[in-house]
């Protein structure tokens, strides 16, 4: 997309989020539930497939114009984002890095519109962060696939229209990483397939997480991703996708590192102590310092990796920087938050409350922060420190 097509949906999503999404926020933690107008406004104004590419209907957002995007987004609620998050995100690149032709023409277009929700059903009770451990087991079948197991904590779940499943060959008993995982689309309506009630979650109210349950769910040869080339590189398909989502999750703590950082900064002016503003005090000075320079340090680690992914420099080592450091800031720059606040900081209804609850997530989700050390001493012990 040209870069001033880009800015305007920027501006868009910029003033969408403060004018619509900002107010309702403490509504949809307290409810644990995004709104319905604000899913529909959501997909009139194409949040559900700004990173689908334009043949498939959507915007095909670079990774530098995504991160941009993303960052408005991070400006508010956690669980706005996350309603189009995965069609965007890991499920949806699911099939764009793994699926055949066909399988994109038939599912993107859905997907970009918002007229389907998908989920990446990857984690188990077992497996984590890191698959090696992953039991759910798929067997061949004379016409297709048959698949048991279950997923915990996905995202979408008790909403998604189709699951993006990773299961192990049951042909290969106690094989473990990459060894014989594939990826499956799997409609909600198929037999044998179960989700549970929603997850009661720290913060992130109304970002909705569920267990899901293969008993015997039977899919057609078609439902594997990538088709016949893709059996058995489930695993490979899942590691591009996480790629491409830790500079997202990147973004969005960044965003949400600035707007903790403008509450802090106001509250300051505006909170007296001793006849004076706390602003004035210099240890409440160090904190903001501290903060800003945090959020800078963020953007400017998050923008260097979306320049290097799109580029094709650097799509392994780069993505877990910019998702290591940005996740671990934002949780710093929220606990400054709450400190300046004082007591006011630690009540319901209050915002840096609010996302200091949220931000704990993201130093867990989408790889934890130990997963992402592993793979940056890893990348860089086998560069000799170059990156």
């Amino acid at each position: 997309m040209h870069d001033q097509d880009a800015d305007d949906i920027v501006a868009a999503v910029r003033g969408f989020v403060r004018d619509r999404v900002v107010p309702l926020e403490n509504r949809i933690d307290e409810s644990d539930e995004i709104p319905v107008e604000l899913r529909r406004a959501a997909a009139e104004l194409g949040l559900y497939g700004f990173a689908v590419p334009e043949e498939y209907g959507g915007l095909g957002l670079t990774m530098g114009q995504e991160a941009r995007l993303v960052m408005e987004l991070g400006w508010t609620t956690p669980a706005f984002r996350s309603v189009f998050g995965t069609n965007n995100g890991i499920a949806g690149h699911t099939v764009i890095e793994g699926g055949t032709d066909a399988q994109k023409k038939e599912w993107l277009p859905r997907m970009a519109s918002g007229e389907w929700t998908a989920s990446f059903a990857l984690t188990e009770a077992d497996a984590g962060s890191d698959p090696a451990d992953l039991r759910t087991s798929v067997r061949r079948t004379h016409d297709g696939w048959v698949i048991n197991g279950a997923k915990r904590f996905i995202t979408n779940a008790p909403t998604a229209d189709v699951f993006m499943v990773f299961a192990r060959d049951a042909e290969t008993p106690g094989s473990r990483g990459a060894d014989g995982i594939s990826a499956f689309l799997v409609p909600r309506d198929t037999a044998g397939l179960t989700v549970g009630p929603r997850d009661h979650k720290m913060g992130q109210g109304g970002a909705w997480t569920a267990d899901v349950v293969l008993d015997d769910v039977a899919v057609p040869d078609s439902a594997l991703v990538g088709g016949p080339a893709g059996h058995g590189r489930g695993y490979r398909t899942a590691m591009r996708c996480l790629a491409h989502g830790r500079i997202h999750i990147a973004a969005l703590c960044v965003g949400l590192g600035q707007r903790l950082l403008e509450e802090t900064v106001a509250y300051a002016k505006g909170r007296k102590q001793s006849g004076r503003p706390i602003a004035d005090f210099q240890l409440v000075q160090g904190l903001i310092a501290d903060s800003q320079t945090d959020v800078y340090a963020g953007r400017a680690a998050l923008m260097a990796a979306a320049r290097d992914y799109d580029s094709g420099t650097d799509r392994r080592m780069a993505p877990s920087i910019a998702k290591y450091f940005c996740s671990e800031m934002v949780g710093r720059v929220a606990d400054r938050a709450v400190q300046v606040h004082g007591g006011t900081g630690y009540m319901r209804g209050v915002a840096v409350e609010r996302f200091y609850r949220d931000a704990r997530l993201f130093r867990i989700y989408e790889g934890t922060s130990q997963i992402q050390q592993i793979v940056i001493a890893k990348q860089s012990l086998g560069n000799d420190g170059r990156p």
